[in-house]
């Protein structure tokens, strides 16, 4: 029986990056990622996503579009 992955990291919050195609983008720069680079990408991601909604929210739309980012 296969073990089940851990959805959460660091602080058990979830990620919303996928920290294996990050890792092959910057590689497929010629460059290597540092091992608190996910947490922090993730975190950034974060606060743009709470910052759309609330833009969305202000406009009185319930869909979070393109230029709310």
């Amino acid at each position: 029986m296969a073990g089940k992955k851990k959805a959460a990291g660091k602080g058990g919050k979830s990620s919303l990056v996928v920290g294996s195609k990050v890792k092959e983008a910057i590689k497929g720069q010629g460059v290597r990622m540092a091992g608190d680079l996910l947490d922090a990408l993730n975190a950034a991601v974060g606060t743009l996503l709470k910052s759309a909604v609330g833009r969305t929210k202000a406009n009185g739309r319930g869909t979070v579009r393109p230029q709310d980012l």
